[in-house]
């Protein structure tokens, strides 16, 4: 059964959930107050559950998508730094996202008119309308939702996006090593415009740091604008977490017109315009990981 009868949605503290992180060495442990869903979809384990502290919890294939409490660290940082360096972003890709929360946030840029997200699974998308809050714009008239393999749904564009998020699962989990192909990156050039901006997340420099090397390199090369951006990410591996933002035409620091940010003050937890230049300061190891000097 993918929901939980309701006799059985009662306090669970003698129930765990177990994340191991790459390495099988160390990882991350909560209780669950209820387990709400769980279901083996032809992709992938879908779970989600309620924590005492960090309210809905959800997870793919065992590892951690994102948790109700600091999930808006991750949607923001990944939405927002490419849509504020678009003069006018009128049509954006979401690929992967089924939980939503990248919707939520392209979404509240007034210039969107399509907003198209590509979840490949359609029980995530069921399992999130039920159950997580981040789902709040899948109604939204201006929203598409398209359950496809999102590196094969983007081949049928060109020149059409003025922005393309990748919102994905790890490249070990499920599908997700799709989206950190090099063909994959060529399509998404294709299917932009010629001021288009791109972004994806491309995991923790730490525990993954060889998957952070790879998604940079093989997008850099792609790109000739492209430009490694870190955040924190409270309950992700190791607590920071990385993204990659590129475009054909703009610079993410050079380029950047804090006034557009403006009118969203006091409307993000997150990401401000301080934030957006910061982010781009790169550690000396994370330089070292994408040969950066």
């Amino acid at each position: 059964m993918a929901d939980i009868p309701e006799r059985e949605l009662r306090t669970m503290n003698h129930l765990m959930y177990m994340e191991y992180y790459t390495g099988g060495n160390a990882g991350i442990f909560m209780k669950m107050k209820r387990l709400l869903h769980s279901y083996q979809s032809p992709y992938q384990r879908i779970d989600i559950f309620e924590h005492p502290d960090f309210g809905m919890v959800f997870s793919l294939d065992g590892i951690t998508m994102m948790t109700e409490v600091d999930e808006f660290m991750y949607h923001e940082m990944l939405v927002h730094v490419p849509l504020f360096m678009h003069p006018d972003p009128k049509k954006v890709l979401i690929i992967g996202g089924g939980d939503g929360g990248s919707l939520r946030e392209v979404l509240r840029h007034p210039s969107v008119e399509e907003a198209i997200l590509c979840e490949i699974d359609p029980y995530v998308i069921d399992a999130a309308r039920k159950y997580l809050p981040t789902s709040v714009k899948f109604d939204d008239p201006r929203a598409k939702i398209v359950n496809e393999n999102g590196a094969e749904y983007i081949k049928q564009f060109n020149d059409y996006f003025d922005a393309i998020i990748i919102d994905s699962t790890d490249p070990t989990a499920g599908e997700g090593g799709h989206l950190f192909t090099k063909e994959f990156y060529q399509n998404c050039y294709k299917a932009l415009r010629e001021d288009g901006v791109f972004s994806a997340e491309t995991e923790d420099p730490f525990y993954d740091k060889g998957w952070v090397a790879i998604a940079y390199n093989r997008i850099s090369s792609v790109f000739p604008i492209t430009k490694l951006y870190m955040g924190f990410m409270t309950t992700y591996p190791s607590g920071m977490w990385s993204y990659t933002y590129a475009s054909k035409k703009y610079h993410p620091v050079d380029d950047y017109d804090p006034e557009r940010a403006k009118p969203f003050e006091g409307e993000l937890k997150y990401y401000n315009p301080e934030v957006h230049r910061a982010s781009f300061a790169l550690p000396n190891f994370v330089k070292e990981i994408i040969g950066e000097k």
